[in-house]
């Protein structure tokens, strides 16, 4: 498994090198299935959201698709993931992504999808990965609103694949709460390892192989 979990998508070169690096081959020559599902469950203003598309749609891949993973048929979207190199999950409300994982019964079939695939996360779409994606964890990190939010007040993690928890955009400017005073709160109360990373970082897990990549700052509380 390949994945390329980043804060803020691919900004900086060196994580525009790391994809390149696990793709193993330029992205003009790959299919990539932007998925924008955690983006749909935010309001207000999505400049941001646009200006990530345009970052990740000006790589030049050979095929670019957009993809929901509600509303469709389950197969229907596997399909669609299936036919891409690598699988881009937006920012948003990572809640409503995982919901919308496990409600539509795709989280087997998208293990199962990026055994032989590149996924990259941004924010919401790095956040789903690690067992601790509940209403616990939700407490801890000061994300209950979210949750309530989609009217729910509890949440079964869709893959559970890593002990460790991340928690992105310390030091955003979109953030300014996001200091090292707050995730030193978090990690006080935490009893589960928390990865605090800016816009300019991403975890990459390569197989058995868990390494942070950065031009920027992070934490880590084991």
């Amino acid at each position: 498994m390949r994945l390329l979990l980043t804060s803020g998508g691919l900004c900086n070169r060196t994580l525009r090198r790391a994809l390149r690096d696990l793709l193993d081959k330029p992205p003009k020559s790959a299919n990539i299935a932007y998925v924008v599902t955690a983006s749909l469950a935010e309001s207000g203003d999505h400049g941001w959201f646009v200006a990530n598309l345009n970052r990740v749609y000006g790589l030049g891949w050979r095929e670019f698709d957009i993809v929901d993973l509600n509303g469709l048929p389950p197969e229907l979207v596997l399909d669609r993931l299936r036919h891409a190199d690598v699988i881009y999950a937006e920012g948003g409300n990572h809640y409503h992504l995982a919901r919308s994982i496990t409600d539509n019964g795709l989280a087997d079939g998208i293990l199962d999808v990026l055994k032989d695939r590149v996924y990259v996360g941004a924010s919401a779409g790095s956040m789903i990965f690690s067992r601790h994606l509940d209403e616990h964890s939700a407490g801890i990190v000061g994300d209950t609103a979210d949750l309530n939010a989609l009217g729910a007040s509890t949440l079964d993690p869709p893959f559970g694949l890593f002990d460790w928890y991340l928690k992105p955009h310390l030091y955003s400017r979109g953030f300014p709460e996001r200091t090292d005073a707050w995730a030193d709160r978090i990690a006080a109360q935490a009893d589960f390892p928390v990865y605090f990373i800016d816009d300019d970082t991403a975890i990459r897990v390569d197989g058995d192989e868990t390494a942070v990549i950065s031009e920027g700052r992070w934490l880590f509380f084991p």
